[in-house]
């Protein structure tokens, strides 16, 4: 599990050789700024200690997608929607972690932003907690019948900022991601259930 941290940042670059090299001390602008302003406004110790529980129970959409199997098991007449909603969440955070590498953006490095958690990986554009989150906020709101997504969504995107880890354009478009792939991977459970009642009713009229 990554380790913990309390520290101000920035990561060091992957390969770098000088870790330790010094970062501009300029006033933070732009995201960095909004990213640091959110942090001196929020991050009391109540809320980055919630924020760590959010980032623990997201990391790697595992927690989401055991939502998705236990959904699955309890649920048994929608067991193929909550399978398949859950096969959508991991997608999501797959795809994700696809953009990651392709467009390769660092976290945010300043030292005005605290980093308080650890991270698997140093890249930041998009957010796959936030991918992966509203995938299942969507997805499995549906499936209960629950406006989850309101809730749930805002609340992981800002802890990502609480945690120093994100800047706010990486949890919009990483929220953006997590949608469509939500609501096209509804699209097509939706048309594969109708597909399988469509061919149970020609099976019985055949047989009859």
């Amino acid at each position: 599990m990554a380790e913990i941290l309390d520290r101000p940042g920035p990561h060091a670059p992957d390969g770098a050789s000088d870790p330790g090299a010094p970062v501009s001390e300029t006033a933070p602008a732009g995201e960095l700024a909004l990213l640091a302003a959110v942090q001196r406004t929020v991050a009391h110790p109540p809320v980055v200690a919630a924020a760590r529980g959010m980032s623990l129970f997201g990391e790697h959409a595992a927690g989401w997608l055991a939502i998705g199997l236990a959904g699955a098991a309890l649920d048994r007449a929608r067991r193929r929607e909550w399978l398949g909603s859950a096969a959508a969440v991991a997608f999501a955070h797959g795809a994700s972690i696809g953009i990651k590498r392709v467009v390769r953006r660092r976290r945010p490095e300043h030292p005005a932003v605290r980093v308080l958690v650890g991270t698997p990986s140093r890249l930041s554009f998009p957010s796959s907690h936030a991918t992966s989150t509203t995938a299942a906020a969507v997805l499995y709101g549906g499936l209960l019948g629950a406006p989850v997504t309101p809730v749930v969504v805002p609340a992981m995107a800002v802890s990502r900022l609480v945690l120093g880890v994100h800047y706010p354009s990486d949890v919009a478009l990483g929220s953006v991601l997590g949608a469509a792939v939500a609501v096209g991977s509804r699209r097509w459970l939706r048309r594969r259930a109708t597909n399988r009642v469509r061919n149970a009713l020609s099976s019985r009229k055949a047989g009859s």
